[in-house]
């Protein structure tokens, strides 16, 4: 189960782009929390703090206590939004989440036993990924960290769909038309040899003595 990490936030009191000129003044990040049938409430997050945990790369699927004025709610991550030319977060969107919560989450996949794999380890076959991620709809209160695949007994040839892998409970993947493919295992790739360039010809050998190039070579005598 994925964990759930503190953030703290401050209320602001309205929006528009002079209040977020204003928060970002105080090196805050303007922000916003809808959903769960409730109002939208506008706050304000440490610019560190936020640009900490995006930096981990698992922002947009961690779960956050976000304390409002020592209001606590349970959010998550859905909009980020960077400045174009420096790069650095302007606003964030966060979703509440009530009881019995179901959202769709990216969450990665980690592949294990590759030298179990005998199209891996002895015929030297490439792992080929087509999905470093996949959708899942979770419950709120129990986002998996990642999904874990077991390569043992895989051969050259072999694919892995999304109906061999065991999901945490009630997830379920959000493509639900086709059985779709994770990774294969690939034959491996051999560099073609050059052909060896063919060896010059010897230069041909000056008969009678004579020069190769202009014959007979001439008489020194008178």
């Amino acid at each position: 189960m994925a964990e759930t990490l503190a953030l703290t936030a401050e209320r602001r009191d309205r929006a528009g782009k002079g209040a977020a000129r204003a928060a970002r003044r105080e090196d805050k990040v303007p922000a916003v929390i809808y959903g769960d049938k409730k109002e939208p409430t506008l706050i304000k997050v440490g610019s560190r703090e936020v640009t900490k945990l995006w930096n981990t790369g698992n922002f947009m699927s961690t779960l956050l206590d976000l304390d409002v004025d020592g209001d606590t709610t349970r959010v998550i991550a859905r909009d980020v939004q960077l400045d174009p030319v420096r790069d650095f977060i302007i606003h964030v969107d966060f979703l509440r989440l009530g009881k019995g919560a179901k959202i769709n989450v990216m969450i990665p996949v980690n592949f294990i036993n590759e030298e179990e794999s005998p199209g891996i380890s002895k015929q030297k076959g490439v792992l080929n990924v087509v999905r470093h991620e996949v959708e899942l709809l979770c419950p709120a209160n129990n986002l998996p960290d990642e999904i874990t695949i077991d390569l043992t007994g895989k051969e050259i040839g072999d694919s892995i769909h999304i109906s061999e892998v065991a999901l945490p409970e009630g997830a379920k993947p959000t493509i639900t038309d086709r059985d779709f493919t994770i990774a294969t295992i690939a034959a491996p790739t051999v560099a073609p040899v050059e052909d060896e360039a063919p060896e010059a010809p010897d230069a041909p050998e000056a008969e009678n003595g004579g020069d190769a190039e202009g014959g007979d070579a001439e008489s020194s005598d008178d």
